[in-house]
């Protein structure tokens, strides 16, 4: 006899009990291009349910955490929600053991999100980064379009 056993949607997002997390919020400062009030990037960097980050413009938008200390990495999370409209966005993940002097990218991405069938993007990777002072999220929003805005629902590093 199969096993089984019916689950629902958020599910598809690990708990925040599956890893233990890094303390964003106390361990690194964090620059950003813009923020939607209401939608603070702290939202989708904390443990806490929020409404995660938004761009208070459209067009390209970066994330940067700076380390107080350098950090090793060896697992990063990203969720990215999209529910209104069809548009294929695009990441890129860079770190710097240097303050941010120089960067390596760890990858590049691209999603098409087509609601209200495809909304919700989960990446989750393993990395064995060490000696991190600056993790870096570019994220282009709509690779064909200049109008669309940058969102991001959680980052999460162990």
């Amino acid at each position: 006899m199969m096993r089984k056993q019916i689950i629902n949607q958020s599910s598809d997002v690990p708990s925040s009990t599956d890893q233990d997390w890094l303390d964003l919020g106390r361990l690194a400062q964090v620059e950003i291009t813009s923020e939607e009030a209401g939608h603070p990037v702290e939202s989708a960097l904390t443990a806490s349910e929020g409404p995660g980050w938004l761009a208070g413009e459209t067009g390209e938008q970066t994330i940067r955490l700076l380390f107080d200390e350098p950090r090793a990495l060896r697992q990063i999370q990203l969720v990215f929600e999209e529910e209104s409209r069809e548009r294929t966005h695009e990441f890129v993940l860079r770190w710097s053991g240097d303050g941010g002097r120089s960067y390596r990218e760890i990858l590049r991405q691209q999603f098409t999100f087509s609601p209200p069938g495809t909304t919700l993007e989960v990446e989750d990777y393993v990395v064995n980064l060490q000696g991190v002072t600056v993790l870096e999220l570019r994220i282009v929003p709509d690779i064909s379009r200049d109008d669309a805005r940058a969102s991001l629902n959680l980052l999460r590093l162990a």
